[in-house]
């Protein structure tokens, strides 16, 4: 990638991981926000995230842990008194990194005869699936927030109807009540570790099914009437009072999950389809070892490398390995809405 620079032994070797990153980088959504941290090699595979609960908060849930007591009168001072100390509640939140990774392979005459530039659709192709592995990472550990709300019913078999404003203002209530901040600044759409301010908000993620219903929500702003207003993504499709919408066809729904589809109009077979809406504060969640120079290990073996499992040089491979983890760091941050999408027949 042009301006990229890497400390590699091999240019060719810094070449191809600035490609795989590039590629990898640009078809992700989830990853633009989270907290983000590296895991240093030889420290084990164990990262432990703290936080510290608020006065007067309880551990009990999500619910209790991001909401502080204080009553004025018991800090009152007494003259010459001491007041008893109190002590911080530490929460410790582990997270475990597990090693992935992709490989494919030519051979000599494939690179001596194709007319075709096998080998650099190999460096795309694996970008592109690190990339979709990472977000679907993300998105198993995300759409397991515990944190939900239901359009129609009371669980995810009885979800019967669309998003609505009504339910992004019920889970508008609960973020804010739990304190959880808007996310103001997102990674940068780039290979390196950057971030970029945006304007406070909280963030949905969706699959592409979901757009025409996110744009018949009353108060609905389309990016291009945005103005001076930064983007977050580039599969941002607009904003409805504290949300701002982005969309993934990655983001797939629990086909048949919900309802009796009977009158209801929304897709799916003889159930509803149920698509989860992901909505993000800030440090919500974390994920470890995403971007920058190190975050991903290349293999380039070009054909005609002659070594004793291969003495004629006969074989080449394109691969790439990683190590990744995510974890849910506060559940009272974010939030899951199920909703069925319109069917649009």
């Amino acid at each position: 990638m042009a301006g990229a620079t890497y400390d590699t032994p091999a240019q060719r070797i810094g070449k191809i991981k600035g490609e795989i990153l590039a590629h990898a980088v640009a078809t992700e959504v989830l990853g633009i926000t989270g907290m983000q941290r590296s895991l240093p090699k030889n420290q084990g595979q164990e990262i432990i995230f703290r936080r510290w609960l608020p006065y007067g908060a309880t551990a009990t849930d999500f619910n209790t842990q991001n909401r502080p007591q204080a009553d004025p009168v018991g800090h009152l001072l007494v003259e010459g008194v001491t007041p008893s100390p109190d002590s911080l509640v530490p929460q410790d939140i582990p997270a475990r990194v597990h090693q992935y990774g992709c490989l494919y392979q030519l051979t000599d005459w494939v690179s001596d005869t194709y007319e075709d530039d096998v080998p650099a659709e190999m460096k795309k192709q694996c970008g592109e699936r690190i990339a979709l592995v990472r977000e679907m990472i993300r998105y198993g550990a995300l759409k397991a927030c515990t944190n939900r709300f239901y359009s129609g019913g009371s669980d995810r078999t009885g979800v019967n109807a669309k998003i609505s404003l009504n339910l992004l203002r019920r889970i508008s209530r609960n973020l804010q009540a739990n304190h959880a901040e808007r996310v103001t600044g997102i990674l940068s759409p780039s290979i390196n570790i950057k971030t970029s301010p945006v304007e406070a908000s909280y963030l949905v993620f969706v699959h592409t099914d979901a757009e025409s219903d996110v744009r018949d929500l009353t108060g609905f702003v389309k990016v291009a009437e945005y103005g001076s207003r930064k983007v977050v993504s580039p599969y941002e499709i607009g904003s409805v009072e504290n949300f701002r919408f982005i969309t993934s066809p990655e983001l797939a729904p629990y086909l048949g999950a919900g309802a009796a589809i009977g009158s209801t109009g929304l897709l799916g077979g003889t159930n509803v389809d149920v698509y989860p809406f992901i909505v993000v504060g800030e440090n919500a969640w974390g994920q470890l070892a995403l971007r920058g120079a190190d975050s991903i290990d290349p293999t380039y073996i070009p054909p005609g490398t002659k070594d004793k499992s291969d003495p004629l040089g006969q074989r080449g491979y394109i691969g790439a390995k990683f190590w990744m983890t995510c974890v849910l760091l506060n559940e009272g941050w974010m939030a899951v809405a199920e909703a069925g999408v319109s069917s649009l027949a």
